[in-house]
């Protein structure tokens, strides 16, 4: 595994999931959201060169196997958006999402470190 394009992929993969959670629930709390609809829908145009030079790098960073960019690409999108919603929502971590949240970082670990 090559640490550096992991490291950008991961990155890219995280900001990527961090604007489509303001692209998605943004209107719900920003008014500003609901009233620029159409640079909404404009956003996903960089939103998607993220996510497509996220899956490229980690592709890079694992030889060509796909499989570990998708997994690692869900357990960044399931970890951001708890602490997203957490944060900007006040929504509960309850029992459910812990659990959720522990097998996303187990699949994250599993990806990362066993051959």
């Amino acid at each position: 595994m090559n640490l550096k394009p992991l490291l950008i992929g991961m990155m890219f993969g995280l900001i990527a999931q961090v604007l489509t959670f303001f692209q998605l629930q943004g209107q719900i709390k920003y008014e500003w959201f609901k009233t620029h609809y159409w640079v909404i829908v404009l956003m996903g145009i960089p939103i998607s060169m993220a996510f497509m030079y996220s899956v490229e790098n980690i592709i890079v960073a694992f030889n060509g196997q796909m499989w570990p960019s998708r997994l690692i690409g869900f357990s960044i999108g399931a970890i951001s958006f708890a602490c997203l919603s957490y944060i900007i929502f006040n929504e509960p971590i309850t029992a459910k999402t812990l659990i959720c949240l522990g097998l996303a970082f187990t699949i994250l670990i599993i990806q990362l470190f066993i051959k």
